[in-house]
């Protein structure tokens, strides 16, 4: 069993994270639950820091939001320094409700709307990472509209394909994001953009894509977005201040997952900057990095309470929890993997193998098949691990199912983070039409 951050099996037998015991946390809380260990999401977002300090370059650690955006989220990234991207009015709403600083805050996006720009503006966020041709000329617009000039990353696809599911790839050539390097639309996008009277072009945005386990394919992202700073500067007369390498940094899921530490992808990008920068002559740009699964995910726990079961001889053994794919659609989504344990009896030996069944009405809905688990009983507490990215930020209310509470521990401490959603809050924003509601009188 492994067994993540603060997580341990207590004297009781009992899973515990941040100094609570799981038992205790689901009669207090409920379940579904999301358990977030506070602890191990400080100390990533401060190996981050620490191994850009190391490297003696100018940097930005900007927490990606979009792997989990709550309040209380945003008030530990500013805690530990960070900086904060988000990828719409709902991300950008949290963090300044939050008291997040907006001039750390970065909005991302390929298809931002007038609406969600104009609150980015009044904001004054720090950057806008401009995604297509469109965006340019709309951001310059509204900018000029408000007598604005606001600082702009162009995010450009620099032909790597990282070694992860083609959903969540996003370097390669073939992809919604981004102007491309290789057909010229990247060059076309920096000069039409030093061009725009309200746009300050600081630099280039690249990601590559997510769960990646090597640095090979960072170091031909920098190799590419190098040359490609030297072409603007030699051919435009454009500086680069600013090379934003994105995210992508793996974790592990299961024993399959071999994620490198933190400061190896981090001495691999500045390693590899360092080299071309220098080489070419050309000052040493801030770096700027946008880890988010990296930073929660194995943070994160689920708590979910078994329920029914059904064993089919000689084919398998489902077992049901109190939750699935609207907490966690990931294994739909992407047959995406996980491990798991019975929280209230970790000590207890394996004795079955099982499939774990979500609450859907769909086939679909299972969160891990062929669990080895002790004997599993009504009642018992199973722990799903590694789900603090992607997990409360997908959720759904799919079957009018209420999403989840949240809650961060710490040294003994359980503070809640999220309300679970009452009955009423599944129907807040209904209405009735009219001349759908009962009138008393037949016609």
């Amino acid at each position: 069993m492994y067994l993540h951050g603060t997580s341990k099996i207590n004297a009781k037998g009992h899973l515990e994270i941040g100094g609570c015991d799981v038992r205790d946390l689901a009669a207090e809380f409920g379940t579904p639950l999301y358990i977030v260990d506070e602890a191990l999401v400080r100390q990533r977002a401060r190996e981050y820091v620490d191994a850009f300090r190391a490297s003696g370059l100018k940097f930005q650690v900007a927490y990606a939001s979009k792997a989990f955006s709550v309040m209380a989220m945003c008030a530990i990234a500013e805690q530990e320094n960070l900086s904060l991207d988000v990828v719409s009015d709902g991300e950008l709403y949290t963090a300044l409700k939050a008291g997040f600083p907006a001039q750390r805050i970065h909005f991302h996006g390929n298809n931002k709307t007038p609406e969600e720009i104009n609150m980015a503006l009044d904001a004054n966020i720090g950057c806008f990472v401009v995604d297509n041709f469109i965006e340019l000329d709309l951001l310059n617009a509204l900018a000029g509209e408000k007598g604005k000039k606001v600082n702009v990353l162009l995010r450009i696809t620099p032909g790597v394909e990282a070694h992860t599911h083609e959903f969540i790839s996003t370097g390669q050539t073939d992809s919604k994001f981004g102007f491309d390097l290789g057909n010229g639309a990247a060059y076309e996008g920096i000069k039409q953009a030093a061009e725009l009277a309200n746009l300050n072009v600081l630099g280039v945005h690249s990601h590559i894509g997510s769960q990646i386990f090597e640095v090979e394919g960072f170091r031909m992202a920098v190799d590419r977005v190098a040359a490609f700073a030297v072409q603007i500067r030699d051919e435009l007369g454009l500086t680069f201040q600013v090379i934003n390498l994105g995210g992508g940094f793996g974790i592990r899921y299961t024993e399959a997952d071999a994620p490198l530490p933190v400061s190896t992808y981090v001495k691999a990008i500045t390693d590899a900057i360092i080299s071309h920068f220098t080489e070419a002559k050309f000052p040493l740009p801030e770096i700027w990095v946008e880890p988010g699964r990296s930073m929660v995910g194995d943070a994160g726990t689920t708590l979910y309470t078994v329920g029914t079961s059904k064993d089919i001889p000689g084919v398998r053994k489902y077992v049901a929890v109190d939750g699935g794919m609207t907490d966690n659609p990931r294994p739909a989504l992407y047959d995406s993997k996980y491990e798991a344990v019975l929280a209230n009896r970790a000590n207890d030996p394996k004795e079955e193998t099982v499939s774990i069944a979500g609450k859907c009405c769909e086939s679909g809905d299972m969160l891990i098949w062929d669990l080895e688990l002790p004997k599993v009983q009504t009642g018992d507490l199973l722990a799903v691990f590694c789900t603090g990215a992607y997990n409360y930020a997908m959720a759904s209310n799919y079957n009018r199912i209420r999403r989840p509470a949240v809650v961060f521990v710490k040294d003994g401490e359980a503070s809640l983070a999220v309300k679970r959603e009452s009955l009423d809050d599944i129907v807040v924003n209904d209405v009735i039409p009219a001349r759908l509601q009962k009138s008393g009188a037949a016609k």
